[in-house]
This record gives C-alpha cells, structure tokens and sequence, in this order.
C-alpha cells in the first residue's frame, strides 16, 4: 500500500494502475463502515484509492472541525488489512493552496433538510468530492447511504458534469441495536449511546406506518416523534429521492425516503431508511 500526500504523487501513481479503480472518499476515523465500502470497491475494481481528507470547506463555523476525530496511524493499518493500493491524505493547503474562487453550488437538492441547518455544507461537500475524482479519475466511487442526501447531490454532480465515473450506493452498516455507524458516534457518552438508536426507531415507525398504506406523512412522523425521547430532534421528513424535499403526502407506488438528525446530547446523529409505499388500492382512507 503506498501512503502519499502530494497531487502529483498521487496522479503518477494513479496512472501506473493497470485497471478500473475505484475510489472511496472518506475524512479518517474509520469504522466498519467504511471498511465496507473499500469491500465492495475490492471486489468490483482492479485497484483501491482510499482518500482521507477532512475538508475544511463542508463545516459550520460552530461545527467540530477542529475536535472531528483523527486516527491516521489505525486508519492506515485497517485500510493495508484490507488490500488498499493507495491512501491519499492531503493537507488542507495541498487541496486550497489559495481559498478557492470557483467552487460547486448544489441547488434545489440542497435546499433543505440538512442543506438548511448546515448552510454551505453541501458546497464544500460537492466541491471536493469532484476536486477527488478530477484528481483520481477512478472508474467507479462508492459512498454510503446513511448520507442519504449528500448521496443524491453526488449522484447529480456526476450526471450534470459529465463525469464518467459511476457512483455507487452502499448500505448503511449498523450495529446490533440499529444505530448507524459513523466516526462522530465516538462522542456519545454511555447514557448517550444507550439512547441514541431512538432515531432510527422513529424511522422505523415511519417506514412501517407509510408501508401500511398511510398517506398522512404530518400525522405518521408525528407519531414517530414520540419515540425519539430523549433525544432531541433537529429534523424528521419523508422525501422523494430525487428531490429532497418534504412531503405532506406519500404518493402510492412509490419508493420514498425517511429521513432524520437528532442531538444525544452535543452530538448530531443522522440517519434514513427507505420505504415503498403500496399501489393506491391498497393506501389508507381516512
């Protein structure tokens, strides 16, 4: 595995890779998570660039940049465990030598849901991801669901910009009591922790009740809302995939998207689970 930090580095070793590469964009503390995206890029690609970057572009002023946690030595240890032909790890000055003028603006599909309580986070999302596959031009990159949203305006970002690379939508990995696995669940403390699978079950309850047939989605999430306590909600929505934006009802036939962010304690958790609504015959009247 070669470790590099430098662009050019990174595009002469790139170009010696005989074979499609796939590319999984990562910002470090890595968890199982992770590590499945790099197993299905394993299995479907000859080769394997994992980045580890955290952008400085796609967090708030009052965010966690600066405590987001940061564990290269393991990362580098998991990611050679697993076959990786490239780690690149750049720092903030080799990506924005200077701040940068030209940047990517995600429009409609950033408008809402985490695009309003984390303004420009998708512009800095948007604009390094295609900052990395300008850089790698990998065949194939691979991004997780449990960003469900960030997920769509990459997928976008391709079709819009003509970039060849196909974008791939892996499952969320989860632990046993259902909470989503990311790298900011280190925070939680145990009270925390123990709480903290409330919101993927007020998804659940979503998911359950709108694949029943109820197309109330205001009544449906405020019955999920019920069983966030104690956490505290920042938002909850259903949503059309290719749209991301809220629904007060749920059309029959159709694949939809539950979504949410809730605080236990200082620590934001998000989350979405997918749902099929039954054909109109079968849809609740109330």
């Amino acid at each position: 595995m070669e470790f590099v930090t430098q662009l050019g580095e990174l595009r002469d070793r790139r170009a010696a890779l005989p074979g499609a590469v796939g590319l999984v964009p990562t910002m470090g503390a890595l968890h199982q998570g992770h590590a499945a995206l790099v197993e299905q890029a394993r299995r479907e690609c000859a080769h394997v660039v994992v980045t580890i970057f955290v952008n400085p572009l796609q967090f708030g002023p009052s965010e966690d940049f600066t405590r987001y946690p940061r564990r290269m030595e393991e990362d580098r240890e998991l990611l050679e465990g697993l076959g990786v032909d490239i780690v690149f790890a750049p720092e903030a000055t080799e990506m924005f030598p200077q701040p940068p003028d030209i940047i990517v603006e995600p429009a409609a599909l950033g408008r809402y849901f985490e695009g309003d309580r984390r303004p420009g986070h998708f512009r800095g999302v948007a604009t390094v991801v295609l900052k990395l596959l300008n850089a790698v031009q990998p065949e194939h990159a691979y991004f997780g669901q449990k960003d469900a949203q960030q997920l769509a305006i990459i997928q976008r970002l391709a079709l819009d910009l003509n970039i060849a690379t196909k974008i791939h939508a892996c499952a969320t990995v989860r632990e046993a009591d259902g909470l989503a696995l990311s790298s900011r669940n280190v925070y939680l403390s145990e009270t925390e922790r123990h709480a903290a699978p409330n919101l993927v079950a007020a998804l659940r309850e979503v998911v359950t009740r709108l694949g029943e047939g109820e197309s109330d989605v205001t009544r449906v999430l405020a019955g999920a809302r019920q069983r966030l306590a104690p956490l505290r909600e920042d938002y909850l929505g259903v949503v059309d995939p290719a749209k991301f934006e809220p629904l007060r009802t749920a059309p029959p036939g159709t694949t939809l998207v539950a979504i949410g962010a809730a605080f236990a304690g200082a620590t934001r958790l998000i989350d979405n689970l997918t749902v099929q609504t039954p054909a109109e015959r079968e849809m609740v009247k109330r």
